[in-house]
């Protein structure tokens, strides 16, 4: 589920251990790199947490991130 704070959007994701986590971050960084719109994120054993904002745009949510959002939900399963 993403929430949207302080002008990102945010999601936790939880795997697993760790082989699933990173397999999932791989997947997205596919995604991202395709659609020239990276997020930043954190990962630690088996939990991945996710912010998008679009930089270009001063910072703030754009259509951008929530396109990446839905395809990042379909990566994860949700």
């Amino acid at each position: 589920m993403w929430t949207e704070k302080d002008n990102q959007l945010y999601s936790k994701f939880e795997f697993k251990n760790f082989v699933e986590a990173f397999t999932f971050m791989t997947r997205v960084a596919f995604e991202a790199e395709k659609m020239n719109h990276h997020p930043v994120w954190t990962n630690v054993y088996n939990k991945v947490e996710i912010w998008l904002s679009t930089h270009d745009a001063g910072d703030i949510v754009t259509e951008k991130d929530r396109k990446l959002s839905i395809r990042i939900d379909a990566i994860a399963g949700n």
